[in-house]
């Protein structure tokens, strides 16, 4: 067990884990992870179970000061990470020794990486969950972003975890396994994706030139996309005569289309009920490459 204190938060630092499903009916979104599959690996790599709570960085990782020892791995997109001045590669194990300062700079590529530590970060569950929920205030570290001066606990380590970290020990202390996650395993990260969909429940709702265009441009992602969604800017996709939708339930992935034309991609932090017509719904396997676009990039359907 470890404290972790955190010297400089990162542009967008949160603890998160799988989410809490189970809780939409009652107006509690599920969450978690916005790139679950890097979670999962970056778990699996300090033997941790797939679910268990970590840190989900965006596009400038935290600064952070290890107390004990500890076996980490970073996953997702490629950030610059260092560990005493020692690079740090992402996709393998890493054992710090105590005192260690672990800083995670900018992300090369990609924007979301997760960092997992051996034990798990140890926050309080909240309706089966550890995530952040920023919109409600709970979860995670006070349901908030990461500040300097927070200090996080991490759990128990498995005892796998512990033999493997005694084997690390490398120059000033700090040891990366030889071993990684194959690319074969691992999300595919494209800086410009393409991703598969599901024609959603309102797609006949939609004229024949709206969905051509839906499937046939590039729509690029705004600034003003958050956890919540993706919201993208290219042809309009409105049409006329549309009947009124009585709200209903959404997921991780939904692509709505409000009055403007421009379509949203639901994600974690997602509302429970939606309102607009969905033309469709992205694969979930493509969802880590969504996630990953960052403002001015272009996806395609």
């Amino acid at each position: 067990m470890s404290r972790i204190h955190v010297v400089a938060p990162g542009a967008f630092s949160t603890v998160q884990d799988l989410g809490r499903p189970g809780w939409q009916r009652h107006g509690v979104t599920p969450g978690g992870a916005l790139d679950a599959r890097a979670l999962r690996l970056a778990n699996l790599l300090v033997g941790n179970a797939e679910g268990a709570a970590a840190l989900e960085m965006t596009m400038t990782g935290p600064t952070l000061r290890f107390t004990a020892e500890a076996l980490v791995a970073v996953a997702g997109a490629d950030f610059e990470v260092t560990a005493n001045g020692i690079p740090v590669p992402g996709w393998r194990p890493v054992r710090l020794p105590a005192e260690s300062v672990l800083t995670c700079g900018t992300a090369r590529s990609g924007c979301r990486g997760y960092l997992a530590v051996a034990g798990g970060i140890a926050v309080p569950r909240i309706l089966g969950g550890r995530g952040t929920h920023l919109a409600a205030g709970f979860g995670g570290l006070g349901g908030r972003t990461l500040r300097s001066g927070d200090v996080l606990k991490s759990g128990p380590a498995s005892a796998w975890a512990r033999r493997l970290a005694g084997a690390l020990a490398g120059r000033d202390g700090v040891g990366a396994a030889r071993w990684e996650i194959s690319g074969e395993a691992r999300p595919r990260y494209l800086p410009l994706p393409t991703v598969r969909v599901v024609r959603g429940p309102e797609w006949e709702w939609f004229s024949a030139e709206s969905r051509e265009k839906f499937l046939g441009s590039r729509f690029a992602v705004t600034a003003r996309s958050d956890r919540m969604g993706l919201r993208l800017e290219g042809p309009s996709l409105a049409d006329q005569g549309r009947p009124e939708l009585v709200s209903e339930g959404v997921a991780a992935g939904t692509v709505q289309v409000p009055p403007d034309g421009q379509p949203i991609v639901l994600l974690a932090d997602r509302q429970t009920l939606g309102g607009y017509p969905k033309i469709a719904n992205v694969a979930t396997i493509d969802l880590s490459a969504l996630v990953q676009v960052r403002t001015g990039d272009t996806v395609g359907f």
